[in-house]
């Protein structure tokens, strides 16, 4: 597997570097995936659990969301 690679630009030379992350970038870019992955999943889950709830109650998101005006 090839390294991640950081772009950076510099606004005051308008110069753009690319270079391999460090150690500490690559595991911050690891955690950062796992946790946007938890948060999909959670929401999923979330979303799952609404439409069973309005599949119980016989209604639509629509009519649930009239309900809720």
């Amino acid at each position: 597997m090839t390294k991640p690679q950081i772009k950076e630009y510099d606004c005051l030379t308008n110069q753009e570097i690319v270079r391999e992350a460090t150690k500490e970038e690559i595991a911050q870019i690891e955690l950062d995936a796992k946790n946007a992955l938890l948060r999909k999943t959670e929401f999923e889950a979330k979303e799952a659990a609404k439409l069973a709830l309005l599949d119980r109650l016989g209604i639509t998101a629509e009519e649930a969301n009239l309900l809720l005006a």
